[in-house]
């Protein structure tokens, strides 16, 4: 019988060991996620040394609401312009991604396929920076969100972690500061004008709309009545 050289076995346990320890972690953190709120993303440092960079002075300006506290018409407004098969897949809508592909290759205003649940793996577990790599973990991160949290908590954190503005992050921030109200009580054409600027937040601006950000912002009031909220 050929043994196994010494190193070989070495080697074979210590990236046994990695692996475990990597599931291990991922899924302690993921669990415990579901019941304490992110305190801070990767996201909120890294934009607040930029703002910092300019001479701006670090900013990162959040108020975290719980999922009863948060305006209905935000959630909807969410769903509408974010995710129509929100309540309906398992964190995955392949339509959506297949429609973006199509769109991106025929040249036409590029839009990302991802599903609300995928941006709160990326912005709660990752970072910005597009790779094989980053797409690989979110891939994996947004299986562990789908299968221990409910939508409920996915919406939640979507809605308090998202970047919204140049140093605005989450529905209470932002409902401050482009309408000087809470999110508790935005009205639908607000939480639709805040959900529009979601593919720019950094360039787009909920109280001066371009004429595109507002015809987005109607085209999602228009639908926020067709879709029921977690």
């Amino acid at each position: 019988m050929k043994k196994v050289a010494p190193w070989k076995s070495v080697l074979k346990r210590f990236f046994l060991a990695i692996v475990v320890g990597f599931f291990a972690v991922t899924l302690f953190w993921v669990l415990t996620l579901k019941f304490i709120n992110p305190p801070i993303t990767y996201l909120m440092i890294k934009r607040g040394f930029e703002w910092k960079a300019v001479g701006k002075g670090f900013k990162i300006e959040k108020e975290w609401l719980s999922y009863d506290e948060l305006s209905d018409n935000l959630k909807k407004a969410a769903i509408a312009g974010e995710d129509a098969h929100f309540l309906s897949h398992s964190g995955f809508d392949t339509k959506a991604i297949m429609e973006a592909i199509e769109k991106n290759r025929e040249g036409k205003r590029l839009r990302g396929g991802s599903t609300i649940s995928q941006q709160v793996a990326k912005n709660v577990f990752l970072w910005p920076e597009r790779s094989w790599i980053r797409k690989g973990l979110e891939t994996y991160f947004t299986f562990l969100i789908e299968t221990f949290w409910s939508k409920k908590r996915i919406l939640e954190i979507y809605l308090n972690v998202i970047e919204m503005g140049q140093g605005v992050y989450g529905a209470e921030a932002a409902a401050q500061y482009y309408f000087e109200k809470s999110a508790r009580s935005l009205s639908k054409k607000q939480a639709a004008l805040i959900i529009a600027i979601l593919p720019n937040p950094r360039k787009w601006d909920a109280r001066r709309p371009s004429v595109y950000v507002n015809s987005r912002a109607n085209n999602i009031v228009r639908y926020m009545g067709h879709y029921s909220i977690p």
